[in-house]
């Protein structure tokens, strides 16, 4: 017996986590890098049953807590490790 194979034609609708605006995915290329045709955002698709993971609040949260702590750092003369 063979192994089903997933229809190109299958799409869902993912919310795209940069502008908003609902994206149409085919389902082929669940986990993969897409990109919203409004904005250009990239983001993965992920099948909207299954958890998404902490929210982009919480997310937006930890992203300035960061900043916060790094801006701290550079003003007191201790940046921490530099990238080149």
């Amino acid at each position: 017996m063979s192994e089903p194979i997933f229809n190109a034609d299958v799409f869902f609708n993912q919310v795209c986590p940069v502008c908003g605006r609902p994206v149409r995915i085919r389902v082929n290329l669940l986990g993969r890098r897409v990109y919203c045709q409004h904005c250009g955002g990239g983001f993965t698709a992920r099948d909207p049953a299954v958890g998404s993971g902490p929210s982009t609040e919480d997310r937006a949260d930890e992203l300035l807590a960061r900043a916060n702590d790094r801006l701290e750092r550079a003003t007191c003369g201790d940046a921490g490790p530099r990238f080149t």
